[in-house]
């Protein structure tokens, strides 16, 4: 079929063969089919296979009917691989667009398995969490079966149906635990020769950028050593650990502190931190 022959019943199965096949008796019969005939084409470098199914008062598909449709062949070829290429370049992008802002994201198809990663997801990928033949792996357990669950869910749920899956937490060895997120594929991206189904963010996979000292004193007016001391502060630095970084002491850290807070409407240090942390 592959290689551009028209298949058909008589091709493949003899009368008897017919006859006994429960797939004719328990499939097509009931529902008043008989014959099919098969068109091989490709999108990519992936085999399909369009298959006709024609009534028992239709008749089979005879020597006319197999040249018809062998005519048939490159044109669905042609249009399943514009479709394929079309959707990559379209996940490519929403992959992409996740990956400026250091995003984590990969794409799942609906055979749960990987078609995507970007390089965010990349270079966060550790044992604790990984690609192991073309699957998503975690070390912990309980997540391990929650995304186990993830992928029966998309295997049987149909494509034009939302998938009502919850976060998944990833507790980690060493590092902070990652939550897994999973958004749908919507537009060319989601299309039957793709097979893409649903983009999963790694949320914490990667470490948090620390915000921008320049940022920081352009939104509350704080001068450069003001803004490098909230920056580091909200990176997780201590005081000491910002005196000894800006080597000043740390009654000049204190002091510039109390500048900050009057500037920022804050009055303790974890109030700083989260307010800062709002504009990473």
């Amino acid at each position: 079929m592959m290689s551009g022959e028209i298949v058909t019943d008589h091709d493949v199965l003899t009368p008897e063969q017919i006859r006994s096949d429960p797939m004719y008796n328990e499939v097509l019969y009931p529902f008043g089919f008989q014959w099919f005939a098969g068109v091989g084409f490709w999108a990519e470098s992936a085999a399909w296979a369009l298959t006709l199914q024609r009534t028992g008062r239709e008749g089979s598909f005879e020597a006319r009917d197999k040249r018809l449709l062998a005519r048939l062949a490159p044109r669905l070829t042609e249009t399943a691989t514009l479709a394929t290429a079309v959707g990559r370049v379209a996940l490519t992008s929403m992959t992409n667009v996740l990956n400026q802002v250091q995003q984590p994201a990969l794409v799942l198809n609906r055979r749960g398995m990987v078609l995507s990663t970007n390089a965010a997801a990349d270079a966060g990928f550790d044992d604790d969490i990984r690609i192991s033949n073309r699957r998503l792996m975690v070390r912990d357990k309980s997540a391990l079966a929650k995304l186990d669950q993830l992928v029966d869910l998309i295997r049987s749920t149909p494509d034009s149906n939302a998938l009502p899956a919850a976060p998944i937490p990833v507790r980690r060895t060493a590092k902070p635990p990652v939550v897994i997120r999973v958004l749908p594929i919507d537009g060319a991206a989601r299309n039957v020769f793709l097979g893409a189904r649903a983009m999963l963010t790694l949320s914490n996979l990667l470490p948090r950028p620390g915000p921008d000292p320049g940022l920081i004193a352009e939104a509350f007016d704080l001068t450069p050593a003001e803004s490098r001391l909230a920056a580091l502060l909200a990176s997780g630095m201590s005081i000491d650990g910002v005196a000894e970084r800006l080597r000043i002491s740390r009654e000049t850290v204190r002091n510039h502190l109390r500048s900050v807070f009057s500037k920022t409407g804050t009055h303790r240090q974890s109030e700083l931190i989260s307010l800062v942390s709002q504009l990473i």
